[in-house]
């Protein structure tokens, strides 16, 4: 009895200890609480603000957008070993509550990088390549980088990784979300690639 009453209060302790930057998003339920400690956490940060470039920025991701990767990852729809494994017993509910409390975390500030090379992914992400025929990453995605319900949000996301997934859509190494974007990563040179990656994720 002793020991659950302390594995409760540790929960209780992590919940009251979770960062309130983003106050639009209510604390986590604790189990919810408990899987972004142990799970969420060791990748993208608790707030969502992951600080190491393999692992995309999630905070203000849109919900259903991180419901359906999820829900994806959980299905074997799109293959990871490490997010197949963290999702692999995660029941809707508490999906649902996961992509809510990183939706409402706030995203932090960016840093423009190259200003060369950004000034190249500026005018493929709006207008995209007439003479190749990529499409404007700004048809879908909007203006701001700030996608949509079911399109993500891609503003200040790390270069790295986007350079990465546009990388995997090209070869059809990423499983999920493929028939559209395979047909435009596939006409990207790689100084596009590049230079779209660095513009996107000097975006607020």
């Amino acid at each position: 009895m002793i020991r659950s009453f302390l594995s409760l209060l540790g929960v209780a302790l992590f919940v009251v200890t979770l960062p309130a930057t983003a106050a639009s998003s209510p604390a986590p339920a604790p189990r919810v609480a408990a899987i972004i400690q142990s799970r969420c956490a060791l990748c993208h940060g608790a707030e969502g603000e992951s600080a190491s470039v393999v692992y995309p920025r999630i905070a203000a991701q849109h919900p259903d957008y991180l419901v359906k990767q999820l829900r994806d990852f959980r299905d074997g729809r799109r293959r990871s070993e490490t997010m197949t494994d963290m999702a692999k017993d995660l029941n809707d509910d508490v999906i649902v509550e996961l992509a809510a409390y990183f939706a409402g975390r706030k995203a932090g500030a960016r840093q423009p990088g190259d200003t060369d090379l950004a000034a190249v992914g500026k005018y493929i992400y709006q207008r995209g390549n007439g003479y190749s025929g990529v499409a404007a990453c700004a048809s879908c995605h909007g203006p701001g980088g700030l996608g949509t319900a079911q399109l993500p949000r891609l503003a200040g996301q790390h270069p790295a990784y986007i350079e990465t997934q546009l990388k995997e859509f090209n070869r059809r190494a990423r499983t999920n979300d493929n028939s559209i974007m395979h047909s435009i990563a596939s006409k990207l040179t790689e100084l596009e690639t590049r230079a779209v990656a660095v513009y996107i994720g000097g975006l607020q």
